[in-house]
């Protein structure tokens, strides 16, 4: 077993996202091609703005993965999950995805909205078991490679 298959849930702490996680996170993001591949620029302009539950997933390693919601009065979108290669299919993402859910409910949102290549099987299968359904689907909403969005959405909170 290697350590992170050994490490205990406890070892990955979920904290709010700071402007020093910045290059860090930007680093992440372009070690992975499904992730949001947003400029220096758009990410200052995020960390500076209001409305949004940005969140780290921290192990002694450093950042090992990042959330992104926005919250528009009872609504908060998923704008952007993603979680280091070595730390996937470890309960990272779900940490992620559980804390952003409950900052997003605890914001006065009542449902999360996210859209997810259709290809992205595992991801599926997270928010499939986060409580999310899907929704709908977007035709062509990618790019490089073109594929399509699945819509989905879960209710927050105790409604």
């Amino acid at each position: 077993m290697t350590a992170a298959s050994e490490r205990r849930p406890d070892a990955v702490r979920v904290r709010a996202m700071a402007a020093a996680d910045r290059a860090a996170v930007m680093a992440l993001a372009a070690a992975l091609a499904e992730a949001p591949q947003w400029t220096e620029q758009a990410w200052r302009a995020v960390l500076a703005g209001g409305g949004r539950v940005m969140l780290v997933a921290e192990t002694e390693q450093g950042i090992a993965g990042f959330c992104v919601a926005q919250v528009v009065m009872d609504t908060a979108e998923l704008e952007s999950i993603a979680v280091e290669r070595t730390e996937q299919r470890r309960g990272v993402g779900g940490r992620l995805l559980a804390a952003a859910m409950e900052a997003c409910a605890a914001a006065g949102a009542r449902r999360m909205l996210l859209e997810v290549r259709v290809s992205n099987e595992a991801a599926r299968r997270l928010y499939a078991r986060a409580g999310f359904v899907e929704s709908g689907r977007r035709r062509g909403y990618y790019r490089e490679p073109v594929e399509d969005a699945v819509g989905m959405e879960c209710a927050l909170g105790a409604g």
